[in-house]
Parts: structure tokens; sequence; C-alpha cells
């Protein structure tokens, strides 16, 4: 699967990653850089974040979905 970024998104966030960088550790990356980390993190880690997020959101919707059945459950009287 792979994870494509529109040019604004990707701009973002290889801006989020300089600045990560350089608050949380003093040290400044070129923009080659970030990039080269985004890619690798689109690469072998979102897809099973992605997947993860799906699981959790499947999951979700069925409990919703069972709770729904009995919610909506009425005994035939007769």
């Amino acid at each position: 699967m792979q994870l494509d970024l529109d040019e604004e998104r990707r701009r973002r966030m290889v801006e989020r990653i300089r600045g990560f960088f350089l608050e949380s550790f003093d040290e400044e990356i070129s923009e080659f850089r970030a990039e080269q980390l985004l890619d690798f993190v689109l690469t072998h880690l979102a897809p099973h974040l992605y997947n993860q997020a799906v699981q959790d959101a499947r999951a979700f919707i069925q409990t919703r979905l069972d709770d729904l059945d009995g919610e909506v459950y009425l005994p035939d009287p007769g």
C-alpha cells in the first residue's frame, strides 16, 4: 500500500519534522533529510498504523452495531 500526500500536506509535514528536530534536539536538519525521514515513515511505519486504525474503527463500529440489536429487539408478544 502506497500512501501518497499532496504537495501542500507533504510540505507541512516536512516543516513539522524540521521543527521537531530543532525543538527537541536543538538540531537543524535539511529539508532533504526531513523528506527522507518522512519517506521512511510513509513506507515502513504508516501502513501498519493505518491498518491498526482501520481495525480499531471496525471494532468500534461492530460494538455499536451489536448494541443496536439490543436496542431495537422487541420480543414477539404472541
